[in-house]
C-alpha cells in the first residue's frame, strides 16, 4: 500500500486530498500545526477507510517544523510515495501595509518549505524510480498581486523546472494552480469574499479529482477548471499594468 504525505491536511484543499487519497486506499501522513485536529482527522479517515493515518505536528514557518517533515520524507524504511505540499496562507492588505515579518513568513512557508520538502521527497523517489509531488500554487501566480502572487509564481516555476530535470526518472512533479475554493482560507486571512461572483468558486473535492487526473497524465501544471483556463488565457494577452489594476480593485485573482 502506498503512502501520501499532505501538509496543511486539516482544512480546505489539504483535507480534500486526504479524503480522496484515503478513499483510494493510500496510507497517510497528515501534517499541520493543530495536534487535536490532526488526531481527529486521522481517526476519522482510519475508521472510514481502514487506512493507516500517521500524525505529524509541524509548523512550516519554522526551521524545526520543516526539519521534522524532511526527516519523515527521508525515511527509507517507511517511504512516502506522494507528497502534497499544500500548506499556505494569505494576508490582508497591499504592499507596505502588511508587516515585513508576515511577508517573510509567507516566503518561508510558500517557497523555502516547498523547496526543502520537495527535495527531501524527490531524492528517495528517484532512487526507487517512482513517486509524485504536487505543489499547490494558485492562479494568482499568473497575475501581479504582491508577495502572495510572487511566491506562488515561484512555486510554479520551481516545480516545472524540477519536473523537467527529473524527466525519465519515474518521479512526477506538478504545480496545482486553483482559483477561488470554498475553504477556511479567506476567513483565516481576513479577506472579504462578497465581491467574488458565484461562478468563480470551485469545489475542493472536484478540484482534487481533476488534479490527480492531471498528475496521472504527466502534466507539470494543472489549472483544474475550464473557467480558470479561459481566464488565464485572457490574462496572457492583457497588458500587465491593466491586469494589475483589475486585480487590485476587485481582488479577482487573490488567494485560492
Amino acid at each position: 500500500m502506498t503512502t501520501a504525505l499532505i501538509t496543511g491536511s486539516t482544512a480546505g484543499i489539504g483535507a480534500a486530498f486526504a479524503r480522496r487519497l484515503a478513499a483510494d486506499g493510500h496510507n497517510l501522513v497528515l501534517v499541520a500545526r493543530d495536534t487535536k485536529r490532526l488526531r481527529e482527522q486521522a481517526t476519522e479517515l482510519h475508521d472510514r477507510h481502514g487506512i493507516e493515518a500517521e500524525v505529524l505536528t509541524a509548523d512550516l514557518s519554522t526551521d524545526d517544523g520543516i526539519e521534522s517533515v524532511e526527516r519523515r520524507l527521508a525515511d527509507r524504511r517507511n517511504p512516502v510515495d506522494l507528497l502534497i505540499n499544500n500548506a499556505g496562507f494569505g494576508t490582508k492588505g497591499h504592499y507596505l501595509d502588511v508587516p515585513m515579518a508576515d511577508e517573510l513568513t509567507m516566503l518561508k512557508v510558500h517557497c523555502e518549505a516547498v523547496l526543502r520538502l520537495t527535495s527531501a521527497a524527490a531524492e528517495g523517489m528517484r532512487e526507487r524510480g517512482r513517486g509524485g509531488v504536487v505543489n499547490v500554487a494558485s492562479v494568482a501566480a499568473f497575475v501581479p498581486r504582491g508577495t502572495y502572487s510572487a511566491s506562488k509564481a515561484w512555486v510554479v516555476q520551481f516545480t516545472q523546472g524540477a519536473a523537467r530535470d527529473l524527466a525519465g526518472s519515474g518521479v512526477r512533479l506538478m504545480a496545482l494552480a486553483p482559483g477561488f475554493v470554498r475553504t477556511e482560507f479567506h476567513e483565516r486571512a481576513g479577506l472579504g469574499t462578497d465581491s467574488i461572483p458565484g461562478w468563480m468558486w470551485l469545489d475542493a473535492d472536484k478540484l482534487v479529482t481533476a488534479a490527480l487526473a492531471d498528475l496521472a497524465r504527466g502534466k507539470s501544471l494543472s489549472i483544474p477548471d475550464p473557467r480558470y483556463k479561459a481566464l488565464m488565457g485572457v490574462a496572457k494577452v492583457l497588458p500587465r499594468g491593466l491586469l494589475g489594476g483589475i486585480t487590485a480593485k476587485g481582488n479577482k485573482f487573490g488567494p485560492q
